[in-house]
């Protein structure tokens, strides 16, 4: 079962994870991202492309999913308005071994932030806005996979 979701609301982890382990599977890993509040940062806004985000995400999972064996996967990524402490990413992945498990949910959280088409603009306490370019880092984890 694959489950990719985009959305301004919430992520519920508890209520994703009881709905992603229904089948029992033999390990789960998961990823939870937080918006973090360094530098008196108030807001994190994420923009995206409705259609072109959802489908890269998909394709994502989809590669996760042909690579190890996977029982399940979720994917969920929030867009809109966050405050620091939200949660903005959920991933989990299952497997009847931890080490695909493992595996498929650090692939995905590293191509994520590379291949999905998705935008970060922080607001500050002082009024100060900047739209968040990539790290230097986040493609050379990201081409590790390949």
């Amino acid at each position: 079962m694959i489950r990719v979701a985009v959305q301004p609301s919430a992520i519920d982890v508890a209520a994703e994870l009881d709905l992603h382990d229904a089948g029992g599977h033999g390990a789960t890993a998961s990823f939870i991202g937080r918006v973090r509040g360094e530098g008196d940062l108030v807001e994190l806004f994420l923009d995206h492309h409705p259609a072109l985000t959802g489908a890269g995400m998909g394709e994502l999972a989809h590669r996760a999913a042909d690579r190890w064996n996977l029982a399940a996967l979720t994917l969920i990524h929030r867009v809109g308005s966050m405050a620091p402490g939200d949660t903005i990413v959920l991933v989990l992945a299952s497997s009847p071994h931890r080490a695909e498990a493992l595996a498929a949910c650090e692939f995905l959280i590293d191509r994520l932030k590379t291949d999905v088409m998705l935008w970060k603009r922080e607001r500050f306490a002082d009024g100060r806005a900047a739209w968040v370019e990539p790290r230097e880092g986040d493609h050379g984890r990201a081409e590790r996979w390949d």
